[in-house]
C-alpha cells in the first residue's frame, strides 16, 4: 500500500473514525487492528462483518456458542460437526474449507506436521497463563504421573513460528489453544447390571453377554480395549498409547473372540447411538461420554458414569488456526479464541460435564453451587440445571467420580495416535467386520 504524505494520513495514524473504517473495509481494519491502534474489536467486527468457518466434533460445535459469539463480538461462526476420523481427514485434505479447527489432541499428531495449521503466538493469547498445567507440563499437580498415550502437552508446542515439529518443552509457539477435556470411563445402567461394577474387566463378564458395547472410532476404541485387556490380566502393555504390532494383534484377537462369542450388542460411532442403546436397555454397560450419561439421566432413566479402579481414559481438544489466515481474519480468530477462553464458554462446557481449560475464568460464570457440584465434588445444594435450563440432578446429588482433582488425577491414558496407526486401523476394521 503506497502512502502519500498528507493531512489524511496523519489523521489515520492517530486513530480511526467510524466513517473511514466503513469506507476502507475489513482488510484495512485488520491492518490497523494488527498495529495495536484499536482496542475495541467487537465494534469493528460489527461494522465489518467477519465470518469464521469452524469444524470439529459434535462435542463442542454447539449452536449456543455461535449465538453468544455473534452477540458479544459481532463475529459470525459457521460450524460444521463431524466424527473424529472425518475431522482428522478434513483438516489435512481440505485446508481451505475452514478457518478454525476444533479438534482433539491425538488428531493434532496427524494434522500439524502437514502444515495446514499455523502456530499460535502465546503473547496474543490473553488467557494463556490461566491454562491448566495438564496442557503445559502434562501434570495436574507437581507430583502427578504423566499418563500414557498422546498427552496434550507432548503435541502442544512447536519450536518456532514456521515449525511443524513438536517441541519437547513449552515455547512461545502453541499448536492449539486448549478448550475442552474429560476423563472417560464406562457408563452403566445400575438398575440393570444387578451388581457392583469396579473394573474395566466387568464389560467382559459373561453375565452381560449381548448387552455390552464399545465405540467404533479406532483410535479411541483401541484405548478402551487396552484398558479392558490390562484389567482382565490378558496383557501388560509397555505403553497402551503406542502398541507394538504384536500387542495390537493380541488385542484385536481378544476382541474378535469376544465378538464371536456374542459379548457385544453393538459398536457405536455417534453420541446419539450411545444414548439410544443405553436408554432402551439394549445395553447395560458400555463405552460412554459424560454428556451422553447426562442425556440418558435427563430422560428419567438411571445411568451412571462408573469410576473404575484402573482409572480413566482421557481426551482433550482445542482451537487451531488455519495456515491461510492473515490480516483481519487472523485478528478476528485471535479475538474469538480469547473470547472463548474468557469464561462464558468454559462455564457452559463445565455444566455439560466436560472441563474448561481455563478453569479460573469459567468459575466466574458458574454459581457457587454449580462449581461445588461439577468441580469440587460437593453434594448439590439445589437442583443442578443443564446449560439449556433443564433439571439434570436433584439437590443432594454428588457427581460420579467426585471432584475435578479426583477424576483428572486418575487418568491412566490419553487418546492416542500410535506409530503403528495404519496397521492398528486395518486390524480394528477386521474386528468390526469379523
Amino acid at each position: 500500500m503506497t502512502m502519500k504524505t498528507s493531512k489524511t494520513t496523519k489523521a489515520a495514524a492517530t486513530g480511526v473514525t467510524r466513517r473511514t473504517l466503513l469506507k476502507t473495509g475489513a482488510a484495512a481494519a485488520g491492518a490497523v487492528a494488527g498495529s495495536g491502534l484499536i482496542t475495541g474489536f467487537p465494534t469493528i467486527w460489527a461494522q465489518n462483518p467477519i465470518t469464521l468457518r469452524q469444524f470439529g466434533t459434535g462435542v463442542s460445535n454447539i449452536n449456543a456458542i455461535a449465538e453468544k459469539c455473534k452477540a458479544d463480538l459481532g463475529i459470525t461462526l459457521e460450524m460444521t460437526a463431524t466424527d473424529s476420523d472425518a475431522a482428522a481427514q478434513r483438516a489435512v485434505t481440505q485446508p481451505d474449507s475452514y478457518d478454525i479447527a476444533d479438534i482433539e489432541y491425538w488428531i493434532l499428531k496427524k494434522v500439524f506436521p502437514s502444515g495446514v495449521l499455523q502456530p499460535m503466538d502465546t503473547s496474543k493469547l490473553k488467557y494463556f497463563d490461566k491454562v491448566v498445567p495438564l496442557f503445559i507440563t502434562g501434570k495436574l499437580n507437581p507430583d502427578s504421573v504423566i499418563a500414557q498415550g498422546t498427552a496434550p502437552h507432548t503435541v502442544g508446542f512447536v519450536e518456532a513460528q514456521d515449525s511443524k515439529t513438536f517441541a519437547k518443552e513449552p515455547t512461545q509457539w502453541f499448536t492449539m489453544m486448549p478448550t475442552i477435556y474429560n476423563a472417560d470411563t464406562l457408563g452403566i445402567r445400575p438398575d440393570l447390571v444387578g451388581r457392583e461394577i469396579t473394573t474395566w474387566a466387568d464389560i467382559m463378564d459373561p453375565a452381560f453377554k449381548g448387552k455390552t458395547s464399545i465405540l467404533n472410532i479406532p483410535s479411541i476404541g483401541i484405548m478402551d480395549a487396552a484398558m479392558i485387556m490390562e484389567a482382565t490380566g490378558e496383557i501388560k502393555y509397555a505403553d497402551k498409547g503406542n502398541m507394538t504390532k504384536e500387542e495390537i494383534d493380541k488385542t484385536i484377537e481378544f476382541l474378535i473372540k469376544a465378538k464371536q462369542a456374542g459379548q457385544f450388542r453393538a459398536f457405536w460411532k455417534s453420541f446419539d447411538e450411545s444414548v439410544n442403546l443405553m436408554a432402551s436397555g439394549e445395553v447395560v454397560i458400555q463405552s460412554m461420554w459424560s454428556p451422553a450419561v447426562a442425556a440418558v439421566r435427563s430422560k428419567g432413566i438411571a445411568c451412571k458414569y462408573q469410576p473404575l479402579k484402573e482409572g480413566y481414559r482421557s481426551w482433550g481438544g482445542g482451537l487451531g488456526l488455519a495456515s491461510h489466515l492473515s490480516g483481519a481474519q487472523l485478528d478476528a480468530a485471535y479475538e474469538y479464541i480469547n473470547w472463548y477462553t474468557s469464561g462464558w464458554v468454559g462455564g457452559y462446557l463445565n455444566r455439560q460435564g466436560y472441563y474448561s481449560a481455563c478453569m479460573e475464568t469459567a468459575k466466574n460464570f458458574m454459581t457457587a453451587d454449580e462449581w461445588g457440584y461439577w468441580i469440587e465434588g460437593k453434594p448439590a445444594a439445589g437442583d443442578i440445571m443443564s446449560p439449556e435450563g433443564k433439571v439434570m440432578e436433584k439437590a443432594g446429588a454428588v457427581r460420579d467420580g467426585g471432584s475435578f482433582e479426583d477424576r483428572m488425577g486418575k487418568v491412566a491414558c490419553w487418546n492416542s495416535v500410535m506409530d503403528e496407526d495404519r496397521y492398528m486401523v486395518r486390524r480394528w476394521n477386521e474386528f468390526i467386520a469379523a
